[in-house]
Order: C-alpha cells, then sequence, then structure tokens
C-alpha cells in the first residue's frame, strides 16, 4: 500500500471477466479506476486471449497465468467483474480461476470485491453467487467482500463519457467501495491462519477424499 494524503493508497488488480470486446462490465471497471483514482490504484487485467484449463499432468501453468498471478500477489486486492451467461459466470473467468488455482495460490487469503452489470433488472446476481462459491473453495479460499455491486440495466447506466449517469447507483458504488478499503485492511490484519491455508490448499486432492 502507498500512502496518499495520510490514507493508505490501495493497489488492486481488477479483472475482466468476460472474453467480449464490448463489455458493461469492462465498462463499469474503467469507470470504477477513474472515478476512485484518489484513493486506489486499479489496474485492469483482461483474460480474453488465456488457454482453456486442461488440468495438464506436468501441472505446467501458462506463462499468461503466472503473469496475472504475480500482479495479484502484489496487489492489496482484487475486483473481480462478471456478467452473467445462463444463470452462470462466463467460461473464460472459469478457466481463469481453475489456472489460478493448479499448483499455485495468488488469490489465498486475498480481499476480493465482485461487481458485476447486466441488461436486465438482476444485475448478474446467480453469477455472482456462484463466484462466491468457486472463491471460497479449498484450492483457492479467497476473501470476498460480503456486500457486492450489482448494475443493473446497464446500457443506459453511462454517458458517453463512460461515467455512470444515476446518483442513487454512484452512492452505493461509493459505499461498497468505502467497505471493501475497510475490509482489506481487516483481511490484511487476518493472516495467523495463512500458512495454515496455504498447506491445506496445497494438501488438497478432489481426486483423493
Amino acid at each position: 500500500m502507498q500512502k496518499e494524503k495520510g490514507n493508505l493508497m490501495l493497489k488492486l488488480i481488477a479483472i475482466v471477466g468476460t472474453n467480449s470486446k464490448r463489455s458493461t462490465n469492462r465498462q463499469l471497471l474503467q469507470y470504477m479506476q477513474k472515478h476512485f483514482a484518489e484513493k486506489a490504484e486499479i489496474e485492469l487485467v483482461e483474460i480474453k486471449d488465456i488457454p482453456v484449463f486442461n488440468k495438464p499432468a506436468d501441472k505446467q501453468v501458462p506463462a499468461e497465468i503466472l503473469e496475472i498471478a504475480a500482479k495479484i500477489e502484489e496487489a492489496d486486492g482484487v475486483i473481480i467483474g462478471t456478467p452473467e451467461y445462463d444463470h452462470s459466470i462466463p467460461a473464460v473467468l472459469m478457466s481463469a480461476l481453475a489456472w489460478l488455482s493448479y499448483g499455485i495460490y495468488p488469490l489465498l487469503n486475498k480481499p476480493i470485491m465482485i461487481t458485476g452489470a447486466s441488461y436486465g433488472t438482476l444485475g448478474s446476481s446467480r453469477a455472482q453467487l456462484q463466484l462466491r462459491q468457486i472463491l471460497n473453495a479449498p484450492e483457492i479460499k479467497a476473501s470476498v467482500l460480503p456486500d457486492e455491486f450489482l448494475l443493473s440495466h446497464s446500457l443506459q447506466a453511462f454517458n458517453p463519457s463512460g461515467d455512470l449517469v444515476d446518483l442513487d447507483v454512484i452512492k452505493k458504488l461509493d459505499a461498497t467501495f468505502d467497505d471493501y478499503r475497510i475490509f482489506v485492511k481487516i483481511t490484511e490484519k487476518l493472516r495467523n491462519a495463512q500458512e495454515l491455508l496455504r498447506k491445506d490448499a496445497e494438501d488438497f486432492d478432489w481426486e483423493n477424499l
């Protein structure tokens, strides 16, 4: 964390959880990057070009995944923006999370904020629920902020400059992000069991339960 005006300036990674070229989920993360620039340094990370997870026997993780993992390790926290496809997260995000827990553990105890944008009224709520379950898996064990941010009717949510237009939506995002900043600091202090959690993750094997 860097010092900024007496407060801690967070360094965050924001994963764009889609391979769509035009996505309101990417647009939301870009807005957050700009809107919270005085509170956090947010770097957007694309996963659209990563290889499909194929569980290689030699446990070799692709170089682009190791690069993302290194960025996550160095960051104070991670924001994951997910759309909802057929009531679930996109296949590319599922694949990325599988790689990021295949013999490597960058998300272990990492504070996560989930965001989601959708064209309808539910704002990717079912995908976010699934994402929570995945992030709580024994091989990942991330620390997920209890509140998520849901952006409904996302096609109408932004002006031509890429800014959110609804003041109530902005207030909700501001409040959720401020809670997340506190959550990051609390999670940082809860390190006592981290090595034990890492050992549990390393030893876990679904095929030998």
